[in-house]
């Protein structure tokens, strides 16, 4: 008698395809994030600026990022310079959303501001920063004070 092999079991695939899957599902789950931290920043647009501020009430630029990542269980330091240091630093052409970009302004030589990258298109970068002038709103790397005192970004995510 003769019997045919059929195999019985889903095929198995090779560690770089699995990987490659892998990888795939931290992507989206990365982008979702970034997504979930957008809408949260989001929500307080129109929030007045306010030195130290951390609440509804009123933002600084640095407060808005950490209470925003602190609502998903990211816990980075408080201050724009200190935040700086957390995370991969990116070249300009590898900033996604969900990035946080930083600024030297108003002259100073460190970095002093922060915001969360929104969208990216061609060479324009959106973010949501709380503006000393305007309080939360969202910002281009376009506008002439954002183009010359722009510093790095850094991928937290």
């Amino acid at each position: 008698m003769f019997s045919s092999c059929k195999p019985t079991s889903n095929i198995i695939t090779s560690k770089k395809e699995s990987e490659k899957r892998s990888k795939s599902r931290d992507d989206d789950n990365t982008n979702r994030l970034a997504k979930d931290l957008i809408n949260s920043a989001s929500k307080n647009l129109g929030t007045r600026y306010k030195a130290g501020g951390t609440t509804s009430a009123g933002f600084d630029c640095s407060g808005l990022v950490y209470v925003t990542f602190k609502q998903f269980d990211i816990a980075l330091p408080r201050s724009s310079y200190d935040m700086s240091k957390v995370g991969k630093q990116l070249k300009e052409k590898e900033i996604q959303k969900g990035d946080l970009i930083f600024f030297k302004t108003n002259g100073k030589s460190v970095i002093n501001h922060v915001g969360l990258v929104v969208e990216v298109k061609d060479d324009e970068i959106k973010f949501i920063h709380s503006s000393t002038q305007k309080g939360v709103i969202i910002s281009s790397t376009k506008e002439p004070y954002y183009q010359k005192t722009f510093a790095q970004a850094n991928r937290i995510l």
